[in-house]
């Protein structure tokens, strides 16, 4: 079994402080013996509009954001998913909203590019939100190979397409990370129901890191981190504030639970 543990931030505009928060959050899950660390999108900036991304944004490959991952997961000894961060785009005046991942030895093995975003308002029109202006999207999946298993990744908004999550599952998950900035009022719609739907559907374990918390721009963010097991069953869950949850990685519970209940095997229609 593997310890692994979703961080959960109030994230402000100051990519500084909001670092020194992440480590102290990694820190402290390595302390409890976890081995691969999820933080949440927008972890290193909510700045107080969709623009002042664009004065973080960092070329591939270099830049502050991207150092302290590569650090942080060195010094830590640590798997970590690096939530979001912005990476520049082709467009001009838009950034990639980039999923940076990186091994204990602190180098980076994978990048995904949030592909679903959040252009919406909600149904009592008190909130409304236009990721596109400010970010490119992605358009490609990403899996990979990691110690602790077959490892996915999807961003906030991703989470309410289940064929995206059922693409993936073509290249066999183990694990879903889904770092995320859901809104309070979404969140306590949907955040729960639609975590656990996706660890049941595709029999894998969910790590959910996600902002939790009143934040310097007036946004309030729903929090309630959590690990959910593949039969759905939440294993660990942080309610509100900055924190972490922990659960294990159980890889022999993970093929028990897919041979006395293959319904992945049981599919009569396939996504393309």
């Amino acid at each position: 079994m593997t310890i692994c543990a979703a961080i959960q931030m109030a994230s402000g505009p100051q990519v500084s402080a909001n670092l020194l928060e992440a480590e102290k959050l990694i820190a402290e899950a390595a302390t409890a013996g976890a081995r691969l660390v999820a933080l949440p999108e927008n972890f290193a900036l909510m700045g107080m509009n969709e623009f002042d991304k664009l004065k973080a944004c960092e070329q591939e490959g270099r830049g502050p954001i991207q150092d302290f991952l590569a650090q942080t997961a060195k010094k830590y000894n640590v798997w970590i998913v690096g939530g979001t961060m912005p990476l520049a785009a082709n467009a001009e005046g838009k950034v990639r909203a980039a999923c940076l991942v990186y091994d204990a030895q602190g180098q980076r093995v994978a990048r995904y590019d949030k592909i679903h975003l959040f252009d919406v308002s909600l149904p009592d029109n008190s909130e409304e939100y236009r990721e596109s202006d400010s970010v490119e999207p992605g358009d490609a999946a990403c899996v990979l190979d990691t110690p602790f298993g077959r490892l996915g990744i999807a961003v906030c908004y991703d989470l309410r397409f289940p064929e995206f999550f059922r693409a993936m599952n073509k290249q066999q998950l183990d694990i879903i990370v889904i770092p995320s900035a859901f809104t309070a009022k979404t969140g306590a719609a949907h955040w729960e129901v639609l975590l656990r739907a996706r660890a049941i559907e595709n029999l894998c374990y969910v790590i959910a890191p996600n902002q939790g918390g009143f934040h310097k721009n007036g946004r309030q963010t729903y929090g309630h981190s959590m690990i959910v097991d593949p039969w759905g069953v939440v294993l660990d869950c942080y309610k509100t504030g900055a924190g972490f949850v922990c659960g294990n990685i159980d890889k022999t519970r993970l093929e028990k639970t897919r041979v006395s209940f293959p319904v992945l095997q049981h599919r009569r229609f396939f996504c393309e």
